[in-house]
């Protein structure tokens, strides 16, 4: 039995595979009739299940080749950010941005939309410059930027084929700073809203909801650590983003200088990120629609409250993949880390998306969601295209499963 990181999914595929070398790969994809790639098992939904088998490039050679000419980096997919963050820093360089754990293996981030914070931070998908495949016949297909196929086989969901290895850009490395203030008022939240969300390179607000006023901001500075924050009072000591949570799983905080890949992401890679035992869910909303939205959702706080162990608000740039719940719109994220009752979340799950319908909220592809596959196709306008991609690139289905073939539709 094999389950998600959570241990909410249970897998129901009759074999997981780890093989160590790319032919071994290209064989296992060959014979298989019904075949999904498992990343770091961080979905909470069944988009990795099959009821075939599963395949995991963790085993595959760690690859990552700095490429200083081109400001890029070849990556085999299985290797983890933190990983890959630690080689480049080594080496003198770095990437954009980080999510908040660095435990997600590259592959499976990009594959489902994944991103870290900052108005004017793109997701981690838009920072992929080529993708390489190993398609349902075994063949090795790379695409590239220029390609009429790259913007739907980036945030691909798992559903062309084995991403073996993909391209990144990079940059010369930086440090960061990182602060956190507490007790941001609610009406200063609303009111400057836009104005804190671009006070610092990356700015993360949490909220239990329980009351009017954002609980934490988490701000990470490229440019010397702030002193004051709209009211907010700086925190005396290092925060867990969960009230009552373990300090020391955290990244270093009160505003010392360090390593960007030690202080983007919001947890430790060598302690269990968040809190381990719990359900996500996370929304996409147009960024000038943001406050209504923030209104909405506080409008049901009193249902939110207790089921939720914290809520996380973020920015992220639009970008032009397909898939991407940033695609075509500068985004605001509104991230739910619920207590680990389903039964509960259920229904507070109706509630939320009843209220954020408005405002063309999108669900991360990799987190528990209510939204139906019509609905999702109003909210990605190149859905259909990549239905066509995937008919293309497995015309028989074996990268398919249920949630797959409701969203797309039937393979040829």
């Amino acid at each position: 039995m094999i389950t998600n990181w959570a241990g909410n999914v249970t897998y129901a595929a009759r074999a997981v595979h780890r093989p160590s070398t790319l032919d071994e790969l290209r064989a296992l994809v060959t014979r298989a009739d019904r075949v999904r790639p498992l990343g770091t098992g961080h979905s909470f939904n069944r988009l990795a299940d099959t009821s075939g088998e599963l395949i995991s490039p963790a085993a595959l050679p760690a690859l990552m080749e700095i490429d200083s000419a081109g400001h890029q980096i070849r990556v085999s997919g299985g290797v983890r950010y933190g990983e890959l963050s630690q080689h480049l820093w080594t080496n003198g360089y770095a990437l954009g941005n980080l999510a908040s754990l660095p435990h997600i293996s590259v592959a499976g981030a990009v594959s489902t939309g994944t991103h870290g914070s900052g108005a004017g931070n793109r997701s981690l998908s838009a920072e992929v410059t080529a993708v390489e495949i190993v398609t349902a016949d075994g063949s090795i297909v790379e695409v590239s930027e220029g390609d009429d196929r790259f913007p739907g086989s980036v945030v691909a969901l798992g559903a062309l084929g084995v991403v073996s290895a993909l391209t990144l850009r990079i940059s010369p490395a930086y440090e960061v700073s990182q602060s956190v203030f507490e007790n941001l008022p609610g009406p200063v939240a609303r009111a400057h809203f836009a104005e804190i969300m671009r006070s610092a390179y990356s700015v993360s607000l949490f909220t239990s909801w329980t009351g009017e006023d954002v609980d934490q901001v988490w701000v990470k500075s490229v440019n010397g650590a702030p002193t004051e924050l709209f009211g907010a009072m700086p925190a005396d000591g290092p925060r867990h983003p969960i009230p009552g949570g373990p300090a020391e799983w955290c990244t270093p905080q009160l505003g010392v200088p360090g390593p960007w890949h030690e202080r983007l992401p919001h947890f430790r890679l060598e302690f269990t990120p968040s809190h381990g035992d719990e359900l996500q869910s996370e929304y996409f909303v147009p960024a000038d629609r943001a406050v209504e939205a923030l209104d909405a959702v506080a409008a049901i706080r009193g249902h939110i409250a207790p089921v939720l162990l914290i809520a996380e608000i973020r920015a992220i740039a639009a970008d032009e993949l397909w898939l991407s719940p940033s695609s075509g719109r500068d985004t605001v994220a509104f991230h739910f880390t619920w207590k680990p009752d389903a039964a509960a979340v259920q229904p507070v799950l109706a509630r939320l998306e009843d209220r954020l319908a408005p405002y063309a909220a999108r669900p991360h592809w990799g987190k528990v969601h209510r939204t139906p596959p019509e609905r999702l196709a109003e909210l990605y306008p190149r859905l259909g295209d990549f239905a066509a991609l995937t008919r293309d690139l497995d015309p028989r289905g074996k990268f398919r499963n249920d949630l797959l073939d409701s969203l797309l539709g039937p393979s040829l």
